[in-house]
């Protein structure tokens, strides 16, 4: 498996506060079967030019040193679209060595130029990777067809397509159409992880579905190669979740 979202970067944001919690989360993910992991620090990207790339590499350094074998880390960022327009082209906010941006929208509410906000960043020649749609108010199967369209890459976090509340019945309804490109854990040095979503995905029938969200577009969007479709699961209560986030 592939995780390219997570907050596994000791001590630099909203995640692990040290290397002593990051240990046992990587130790688990290797046992796990995931085999590469982007550390994706927060960056508002109205920040962007003051953004401590050297620091986060040696960090990177370090964490890496400590992983279990088998499990590579590669380093990116979350960059929160606060402020429209910012230059983003440069390779050090892409997820490794890709042209891939994994970006977001704040919970509150979607902005009003969201839409031509990921056009522009498709259209600079980066791919856009919006984290966890599910989560943002405002959201809408119909939006992120049209994001889709544009070319931009729909990750979902994989704890909330197994939980509970609005969020999770929009997740669930996106799988059922599939619209969900890639899960990712999310992880902030806790108990979230790809392998729980293997096992609830397998509990559902979902065997089509799995290689390509928790694997192989993870890996084509971070060789620079467009993600495959993955093909509609639906099961559940597929017609109120359609009817409720609008087709």
């Amino acid at each position: 498996m592939i995780d390219i979202h997570s907050h596994l970067l000791p001590g630099v944001d909203d995640g692990s506060p040290s290397l002593d919690v990051s240990i046992p989360v990587l130790q688990r993910f290797a046992a796990q079967g995931v085999t590469l992991l982007v550390c994706t620090p927060h960056l508002n990207a109205s920040q962007a030019a003051n953004a401590p790339y050297a620091h986060h590499r040696a960090l990177l350094g370090e964490l890496q040193s400590v992983a279990p074998p088998g499990l590579e880390i590669r380093l990116g960022w979350e960059i929160m679209l606060d402020r429209p327009g910012v230059d983003l082209t440069a390779p050090e906010f892409c997820l490794g060595t890709s042209r891939a941006l994994l970006v977001e929208f704040t919970r509150g509410g979607l902005p009003p130029g969201a839409t031509g906000e990921l056009r522009r960043l498709a259209r600079s020649g980066r791919t856009p990777i919006l984290a966890h749609p599910e989560r943002y108010f405002g959201c809408t199967l119909a939006l992120v067809r049209e994001w889709r369209a544009l070319g931009v890459v729909i990750q979902t976090d994989a704890s909330v397509l197994m939980g509970r509340g609005l969020p999770a019945e929009l997740a669930k309804a996106m799988l059922a159409d599939g619209l969900i490109d890639i899960l990712a854990s999310d992880n902030h040095g806790d108990s979230r992880s790809l392998g729980s979503a293997r096992d609830w995905l397998l509990e559902r029938g979902a065997d089509d579905q799995i290689e390509l969200l928790l694997r192989v577009n993870a890996e084509r969007v971070l060789s620079d190669e467009d993600p495959l479709p993955v093909p509609p699961h639906r099961a559940g209560l597929v017609g109120r979740m359609r009817r409720m986030f609008g087709r």
